[in-house]
């Protein structure tokens, strides 16, 4: 083969080549566009949503004003989600934390506090305002659930019924056991009330569960007395009580009844008709807390939601609205609070102890109530 046809082949050969790295090029350019195309599909460049939902329970109560200014500050729309009592909003919670129906869980205190995080809806977060909080009301120690509010139920007497009578009121809980308060008494049922609970809580931590005299003991004396139990907070202090033309001078209720007489009153009270039976472990330390829900959607919109709840502005608002007090202790107390004084030594139990045991000790009440 001479040199000029060996170069007219080589050319031809290469040209040849060329063409099929071009053709190849393209190919592989192609294929990257369509993969470039498929991965911008494939990434959420939508901003996270300005609503919130807060599931809450029945009792939540916060002027509209607050709540918009929380909506305008931070451009965002709130919704409260009312699900039943503090119980019925912890159930709903875990029965939808695999696909949660809420951002935030208002309302959730320390006898419902050990359940919720052993079934572990809530996310860690410990606001900066936590630091205003003092140490005996903080709630959870995890940070999975920050304080907003506490408060404290307690015996309420009917001031007038006990002077008529010439009988001197309760001073603590063993005093409902006396012969004196035979049939006085109404509280409310633990299995279908907070404050029914909460009153069963604070028997347990007064009495115990070993020794000469147990809690078990006490419903059992307080049976014998003549003990009146009502389903509900409702039928027990406007039905059964003497204030409301019942016939029990004594009711399970809260340290800031009282003040609330006052206030509803409209002036036509300068003092309430009621006080609390404040003797050591006669009222039981309830905290309420908030909690960011596993799957919340927008996670920073959440977190200043919570620390909104925790400044002066929200803890202000709510004391003559939902008859609790504010943990942030710059927070300001109306004045009509001075007919709502804090026990000295409230009873306690760790949300812990409660989780391990409310059921066991509602279904022995149970026994004892009914036998």
């Amino acid at each position: 083969m001479n040199g000029a046809m060996t170069r007219y082949l080589r050319k031809k050969h290469e040209g040849r080549l060329l063409r099929a790295a071009v053709v190849a090029l393209v190919i592989v350019l192609a294929t990257l566009g369509v993969a470039c195309d498929n991965f911008s599909v494939s990434i959420n460049t939508e901003p996270p949503p300005r609503d919130l939902i807060i599931m809450s329970h029945d009792s939540f109560n916060i002027s509209g004003d607050v709540i918009t200014e929380f909506e305008e500050e931070h451009d965002a729309t709130v919704t409260i989600l009312k699900s039943g009592d503090a119980g019925e909003a912890l159930t709903k919670a875990i029965l939808a934390k695999d696909a949660p129906t809420a951002d935030i869980l208002y309302g959730i205190d320390n006898t419902f506090l050990g359940r919720a995080l052993d079934e572990e809806i809530f996310i860690e977060y410990q606001s900066p305002v936590l630091d205003k909080v003092p140490s005996e009301y903080q709630l959870d120690s995890s940070n999975h659930v920050m304080p907003v509010d506490y408060g404290f139920v307690a015996l309420n007497y009917h001031i007038a019924w006990f002077d008529e009578q010439g009988i001197a009121p309760p001073e603590n809980l063993e005093s409902l056991v006396d012969p004196r308060y035979r049939g006085l008494t109404v509280v409310q049922n633990p299995a279908t009330s907070s404050p029914g609970l909460a009153f069963l809580l604070a028997t347990v931590s007064a009495f115990g569960e070993d020794g000469d005299y147990t809690w078990q003991d006490y419903w059992a004396d307080l049976h014998e007395n003549e003990v009146l139990v009502t389903d509900g907070w409702t039928d027990a202090y406007y039905t059964a009580f003497s204030l409301y033309e019942g016939d029990r001078p004594i009711v399970v209720s809260y340290t800031t009844s009282p003040a609330a007489e006052v206030f509803y009153s409209e002036g036509a009270l300068t003092e309430p008709p009621t006080a609390n039976v404040l003797g050591d472990n006669s009222a039981f330390l309830q905290i309420e807390g908030i909690g960011i829900l596993d799957g919340v959607r927008n996670e920073e919109l959440a977190q200043q939601f919570v620390d909104f709840v925790m400044e002066k502005r929200f803890q202000e608002d709510f004391p003559t609205l939902m008859w609790v007090y504010p943990v942030n202790e710059e927070a300001a107390l109306p004045d009509v609070f001075e007919f709502a004084p804090v026990p000295d030594e409230p009873a306690l139990l760790s949300p812990g102890t409660i989780a391990d045991n409310r059921e066991r000790w509602i279904d022995e009440w149970n026994a004892l109530i009914r036998s």
